[in-house]
């Protein structure tokens, strides 16, 4: 998986080894790569499998060196994708992304577990500062997004903020550190002064760390929200141009709610609809949903 996110896996105590392809997101470096793709041909897997399903993700389970290699089969690409296998899985197009790489593994008789659910693990020692970041266990909600599309109009969570302060809710908010991020986090202060933010927090580990202390966890279809699931944490999921259908969450206690349809096509990176998807949820709405979330916690608790 690429360097920056490998803290996802690093410490779940069934996986062995992580390893880290040295890449940024968009930007590669071959003279890392090279001894990177050496170090995995001298491990010589029997197997590999690839569930990215892109073409990076082909060549590099070719280039492996693994006798047998599963991947999905997938329209478009480069034209020798599919000689990069010696077995593929006709994908499933609009299926649940999970489900998906489930049915992949069933063609080595791997069986899926009868209530899928993601999982991953913090930091044992980043706990202490995640703790100083986060003193009190409270409702984190994250603004950003990898695609803006992704993302609830910052106006609407000024207006959930008053009114899951008003309800006796502690909430927090969290951000990437994209300047582009950053803004929105500014925008919310101006909308909404007064409100809660978490400090600026070093790296991955730690903000993994960080999720994990929080009662419940509120936000778009991105990372933080799907390790917030992978961490147990309770869940408010928001969706809009990207379908529930196939990204929502699969774990634990969670609430999903779907933006209406709007004219953007779902691969885009901005939605450009006079009517966004997003903003088709109310901050009622989340709410509600975020009342109930915590009131079923405090029951489970009890």
């Amino acid at each position: 998986m690429a360097e920056e996110v490998a803290p996802v896996l690093h410490f779940l105590p069934w996986v062995a080894r992580v390893w880290a392809f040295p890449r940024k997101r968009g930007a590669a470096n071959l003279t890392k790569t090279l001894p990177f793709i050496r170090a995995l041909q001298r491990e010589q897997f029997d197997r590999s499998v690839d569930f990215a399903g892109n073409d990076r993700g082909a060549i590099l389970t070719l280039l492996c060196g693994a006798q047998q290699r599963l991947g999905h089969l997938w329209p478009g690409g480069f034209l020798g994708r599919r000689f990069c296998y010696t077995q593929t899985v006709q994908a499933v197009e609009g299926q649940h992304q999970t489900l998906g790489d489930l049915l992949l593994l069933s063609a080595w008789g791997i069986t899926a577990p009868e209530h899928p659910k993601i999982e991953i693990a913090a930091d044992p020692a980043r706990t202490p500062l995640a703790a100083s970041l986060l003193p009190r266990q409270a409702v984190i909600c994250h603004l950003s997004a990898g695609k803006p599309r992704n993302e609830w109009p910052v106006s609407q969570w000024a207006e959930f903020y008053r009114l899951a302060s008003s309800a006796g809710h502690e909430v927090v908010f969290s951000t990437g550190t994209l300047p582009r991020e950053q803004a929105l986090l500014e925008d919310l202060k101006r909308l909404a002064p007064g409100v809660s933010t978490l400090p600026r927090v070093p790296d991955l580990a730690t903000f993994i760390a960080v999720i994990g202390l929080a009662r419940l966890f509120v936000g778009g279809d991105t990372g933080p929200l799907h390790f917030a699931a992978g961490l147990g944490v309770p869940t408010v999921a928001l969706f809009g141009a990207s379908a529930a259908k196939r990204w929502d969450v699969f774990a634990g206690q969670y609430s999903t709610l779907q933006g209406g349809l709007c004219d953007c096509d779902e691969r885009c990176g901005v939605c450009s609809s006079a009517k966004p998807c997003m903003a088709g949820i109310s901050p009622e709405t989340v709410l509600e949903a975020v009342s109930k979330s915590l009131r079923q916690r405090t029951n489970i608790l009890a």
